[in-house]
């Protein structure tokens, strides 16, 4: 996220009341916001959403014995859902605040020392939010694993969308946590390493279960 380019433009509105299309335009046209860390964030919200479909469509007659399991993913996956969707707005916001404390002014020494304190609280924040999001995706990936074994085979494909949604998930926060963390000082910067961890073994649990996804298909 780092310093942008262009002037900030705040979004209109929640990512959960825009349509797919404004989206898609906003991402194609040359704005700040939003950008990769939304995507990031819609990743894992889409990638809950899919979880708690395959949930839902696990409720036959001969899924009872399963429906402790099925209801406890689907409240799940329908919280993740709402958490990674506010987690866009939440990037959105913290582009905005590292823009906006790069045009602060700095003519006197304290002008200095109050821009350089605002711009690491919004590298901080813009690095916490997709954080935040790695959080999202190894939540979307741990229930996607729970629910196969038992999951109405007929959408086991959804299974494993939702894990490859969740990689994408984790993979594009890792960028945008090293970008804003490259600009910070290391005693910040540092507690996000065990985020930046993390996603190595998201990653291969991920890629584990989409091939488990596809054994299953070809069996």
């Amino acid at each position: 996220m780092s310093q942008p380019s262009t002037s900030s433009q705040e979004t209109a509105s929640s990512f959960g009341e825009v349509t797919l299309a404004r989206y898609l335009t906003d991402l194609a046209a040359k704005i700040p916001a939003p950008g990769g860390g939304a995507v990031a964030a819609l990743h894992a919200a889409q990638g809950a959403a899919l979880v708690a479909m395959v949930a839902r469509y696990t409720t036959r007659a001969k899924d009872a014995e399963h429906k402790p399991i099925v209801d406890r993913v689907i409240e799940a996956a329908d919280a993740a859902r709402e958490r990674a969707l506010a987690l866009a707005d939440a990037d959105a916001a913290a582009f905005t605040a590292v823009g906006n404390a790069y045009k602060l002014p700095r003519g006197t020494d304290e002008e200095t020392a109050a821009r350089t304190e605002a711009i690491n609280a919004a590298l901080v924040e813009a690095a916490r939010v997709p954080a935040a999001v790695v959080d999202e995706a190894d939540e979307v990936l741990s229930l996607a694993a729970e629910l196969l074994p038992i999951g109405n085979p007929n959408v086991v494909t959804d299974i494993g969308a939702a894990a490859d949604a969740a990689r994408a998930a984790a993979t594009s926060s890792q960028l945008n946590i090293e970008i804003n963390v490259a600009s910070l000082p290391a005693a910040l910067g540092d507690k996000f390493a065990p985020a930046l961890l993390r996603i190595e073994g998201i990653i291969a649990r991920a890629d584990a279960l989409h091939a488990e996804v596809v054994h299953a298909l070809r069996s």
